[in-house]
């Protein structure tokens, strides 16, 4: 049965950007166009308003919505239904995580994972830690894992797997910086997520515009750059605990610490109830 048109829909509708949609669902922006305007062709009415800078769904596209998501509810419950019937758990998870992430965390619990259930595969894959919980919210993957924010958003499910200092790090080569320059060091920092706002807050507490010299996505380039001696970067210790460049690097001793992130698997609550999924989850105890 071919849901990816529905999935790729709720994408869109989730992310209101074709580039991050396309992204998200692994297609080009092109054929992710062309998905839309044949599901568009198909029902006879516009699903989306979209011009040179915004998308945004119409009244259809919103009613559209409902429909798509019940729909993959449907499919997710018969098929649930029919693997319990067989009595032996097989198919498929969808996962996304950062490369960090794959190798720190993910391989003790899939070593576990595929040692109890060998029939059941998983389809990783591997980006942005900030995307974690918008694909979720989409529909593009079954578990992500990432970092929990502050509020969760109402039917997102989280489970702990570890706490990670967000440290300040610069590079071994360069001096030591005092608290009363801050505005004078350049900074390099997320372009977006979790850290790029507690750093924001935290130079707001301070009193103090920053000297941004580079925003990048990715923590792994932070690492990077701040070796090279760019300037200092925030990043999470675990991070730069598996980083090939850790031995460049030192932690500033900063005060007040920005809070800890709490590094974890996030699923739909209503996918929970999927054995597949289910029997992911549990391997965390």
């Amino acid at each position: 049965m071919d849901i990816r048109s529905l999935k790729q829909f709720i994408s869109l509708a989730v992310n209101l950007h074709f580039g991050r949609a396309s992204e998200v669902s692994h297609v080009s922006p092109s054929a992710l166009s062309r998905s839309i305007r044949r599901l568009e062709d198909e029902l006879g009415v516009s699903l989306f308003e979209r011009n040179n800078r915004n998308v945004a769904l119409t009244r259809a596209g919103k009613l559209f919505l409902t429909y798509a998501r019940d729909s993959l509810g449907q499919w997710d419950a018969i098929r649930n239904e029919l693997m319990e019937e067989s009595g032996e758990l097989h198919g498929e998870i969808s996962m996304y995580c950062s490369v960090t992430a794959s190798y720190s965390f993910l391989f003790d619990i899939l070593a576990r994972f595929r040692n109890d259930h060998p029939r059941v595969e998983i389809k990783l894959h591997t980006g942005d830690p900030e995307d974690a919980i918008a694909r979720i919210l989409a529909g593009d993957e079954d578990i992500a894992i990432g970092a929990r924010p502050v509020r969760l958003q109402a039917g997102l499910a989280f489970r702990l797997i570890e706490f990670s200092p967000l440290v300040f790090i610069a590079s071994k080569d360069q001096p030591q910086q005092s608290a009363e320059n801050w505005a004078e060091i350049p900074m390099i920092l997320s372009e977006r997520g979790l850290a790029r706002r507690r750093v924001d807050e935290w130079f707001r507490e301070l009193g103090v515009q920053p000297r941004i010299y580079a925003q990048v996505a990715g923590n792994e380039a932070i690492v990077s750059m701040v070796s090279l001696g760019f300037g200092v970067g925030v990043v999470p210790r675990i991070v730069l605990d598996n980083s090939p460049l850790s031995n460049t690097i030192r932690i500033l001793d900063v005060k007040p610490a920005l809070d800890d992130y709490e590094v974890g698997l996030f699923a739909l609550e209503k996918k929970l109830s999927s054995p597949l999924v289910n029997a992911f989850w549990s391997q965390l105890k």
